[in-house]
């Protein structure tokens, strides 16, 4: 794997741990996870606390009750909006451990002060503090996520991740809990918090002490204080690469999604489902359980890769489960305000919280694999300022969800409607960002097929480049090889493919959506064969992924044919542009026969079951080859030796 800036020399292997919880015992993760949950939780138990304060026991003329929480949420977002690009810029250029250490050091400067606040009970000092836990957080963004791909590796990332995204959301509930059950204590309820606020900000800066230096990416960076210029040269900066770019606007509506449904839970326990505040935490915990469970699946989904192709997966039970939320709610009869107990005991109600469950767990499965694209695939010179662009852009679909709520409401809608209109917009909005980067729908296809199609199991892995150009060459069994092969790569792959199997109903249609390069007989079409070899050196000049399949055509039989030339065009042609691409040979074990293979005399799919449902499937990776020691006879044995194994 191609180093990147500032990943350290002692790197583990891609197979040294088992899970994502193994990182919990390792100084590279555990720290720091512990660090962003302390402080996650210390903003929540701050913010509530405040809330709670302000709507119930302080009566401020200046501020109503009915604003207190509105008026909370726009002065912790609007530091987002003003200084992340900053934010971004300060990671790149600095040690992330320092930079971490320094926003630990400044988020107790602050609890002292909001310590002060919640003594004297005084709601301006409290506002300010609520500002700057605002910049507090939008300072600890970038760094977060920045932190992880420098220290992680692609087979850990999705599962760190995983760990962090639920680690968050936990947070984010214990915190709201604690800050409302202290702030509620009598007599002492304002003091307590005030120490606690000011304890979690100590331990979090003392786990902080413990995480590994980790060096700057871009330490020559030029900071641009101006933070209108510098937001919209971050969103340029994005924008330059389609895929992460497009990415950040999907992980946006997600943030967008999620903001409707927490705001609406306090209505939505209160008016619809005739609950009490007990009720509406236990909204906010079913939420954030399904959160965390969503995220910790990602890495047993994906087999310990960034596994694209789960996002549409999420997209989808996110609109059912918002549908069926609907569906759920709208008819429930009007009741007196129950407690916890009386709302548990009646049917119904739990087809709500599963809804919530099962439509948060897609969620988590939605954002996590789309956090870990944007980071594997983003320059890490820039990285922690593309973060900062996405927390902009994230910020402005946090308000817009408010905006676009609160009309609703205006406009009659009720909360049950609400959800439907959300879930239906999700999946408006998830259909055209999969046409738009098409790379998530493949990924989707592929993973389905290589799950519930055939029991896909892949050896050597390991040796599948994560970063730079090579040529995979992989004998042709089946109709369905290419997808198969997209299934094991983490990377997308451009493939080479007979042009007649264009022509095949929808393979043809996701070959060409994949842009799989078509290549004819020189006789029979020579402007096709030489485009297809300029295409192919051109991929490998991006540093990307070129598939063949050597033996020209599926075979017959079920043997592996002899393997014709040209790759070795391939590889004369991208040297002369001064690309030196590894081959890496690879076999697909146990298709003849399957679902797609020509056993039958008819044609694939003749008698699709003859091996019964989940055929076993398998697909053996080889150590890479260097271009100067390739030859077709040579790289035949390679792959035979690779069928045997």
């Amino acid at each position: 794997m191609k180093p990147q800036p500032g990943r350290p020399a002692t790197e583990p292997s891609a197979h040294g741990e088992p899970n994502q919880f193994a990182l919990l015992r390792q100084r590279r993760f555990a720290p720091f996870f512990w660090t962003q949950f302390s402080g996650a939780a210390n903003d929540n138990l701050f913010k509530f606390a405040f809330t709670v304060m302000v709507t119930y026991q302080l009566s401020v003329d200046w501020m109503p009750p009915s604003m207190a929480g509105l008026v909370i949420g726009a002065l912790f977002i609007l530091p987002f909006l003003l200084f992340s690009a900053t934010s971004g810029q300060l990671t790149d250029k600095y040690d992330k451990t320092k930079m971490i250490r320094f926003v630990k050091n400044l988020e107790i400067a602050i609890m002292l002060v909001a310590a002060f606040g919640f003594v004297r009970g005084n709601v301006p000092v409290l506002l300010l503090c609520t500002f700057l836990m605002g910049v507090h957080s939008t300072l600890f963004g970038p760094v977060k996520f920045a932190y992880m791909p420098q220290v992680l590796n692609e087979r850990e990332l999705t599962g760190g991740n995983g760990m962090v995204e639920m680690g968050t959301f936990v947070a984010i509930l214990l915190g709201n809990v604690a800050g409302g059950l202290l702030v509620a204590l009598p007599g002492i309820g304002h003091n307590t918090v005030a120490v606690a606020c000011v304890a979690a900000a100590l331990v979090g800066r003392a786990v902080a002490q413990f995480i590994p230096s980790v060096p700057a990416t871009d330490p020559g960076l030029t900071i641009n204080w101006n933070p209108f210029s510098e937001t919209w040269r971050n969103l340029k900066l994005a924008h330059g690469n389609v895929v992460v770019f497009r990415s950040l606007l999907g992980i946006s509506w997600m943030w967008f999604f999620g903001a409707v449904f927490l705001s609406q839970f306090p209505s939505l326990a209160k008016n619809v489902l005739h609950g009490n505040e007990q009720v509406a935490s236990l909204l906010l915990v079913v939420f954030s359980i399904g959160i965390g469970i969503g995220s910790l699946l990602c890495e047993v989904l994906s087999r310990r890769h960034v596994e694209i192709g789960l996002v549409p997966l999420g997209a989808i039970g996110m609109s059912v489960f918002s549908i069926d939320l609907y569906f759920a709610s709208r008819s429930l009869p009007a009741a007196e305000v129950m407690a916890l107990g009386a709302f548990l005991a009646q049917g119904a109600h739990w087809r709500v919280m599963l809804d919530l469950a099962l439509l948060s767990l897609f969620a988590g499965l939605y954002s996590v694999p789309m956090y870990a694209l944007i980071q594997m695939r983003s320059q890490p010179t820039h990285r922690a300022r593309i973060i900062a662009a996405n927390n902009i852009l994230n910020a402005l679909f946090m308000i817009a969800s408010s905006l676009i709520a609160g009309a609703l409401l205006g406009a009659g809608f009720t909360v049950p409607q609400i959800f439907l209109f959300t879930g239906i917009a999700n999946a408006v909005v998830a259909a055209y960002i999969f046409l738009l980067v098409p790379e998530y729908l493949l990924r989707f296809v592929a993973w389905v097929s290589s799950r519930f199609v055939y029991r896909f199991k892949v050896q050597g892995d390991e040796h599948l480049p994560t970063a730079g150009a090579a040529i995979l060459a992989c004998n042709h069994v089946s109709f369905v090889d290419a997808v198969l092969l997209m299934a094991a790569s983490p990377r997308p792959i451009y493939f080479v493919m007979d042009h007649r199997i264009f022509r095949v109903p929808v393979l043809g249609w996701l070959f060409r959506l994949a842009k799989a390069i078509p290549i004819a007989p020189y006789k029979e079409d020579p402007a096709t064969y030489e485009a297809a070899f300029d295409r192919a050196a051109q991929v490998l000049r991006e540093g990307d992924l070129l598939a063949i399949f050597p033996e020209g055509g599926i075979t017959r039989d079920g043997q592996l044919q002899e393997f014709k030339g040209g790759i070795m065009k391939i590889i004369e042609r991208a040297k002369a542009e001064g690309v030196e691409a590894p081959v890496i040979p690879m076999a697909l074990t146990n298709l003849w026969g399957s679902y797609f293979s020509r056993i039958e005399q008819g044609g694939a799919m003749v008698r699709p079951f003859r091996r019964g449902f989940f055929n076993r499937v398998g697909l053996n990776v080889g150590r890479p080859v260097a271009p100067a020691q390739v030859q077709p006879a040579l790289l035949r044995s390679h792959v035979a030796d690779l069928l045997q194994a």
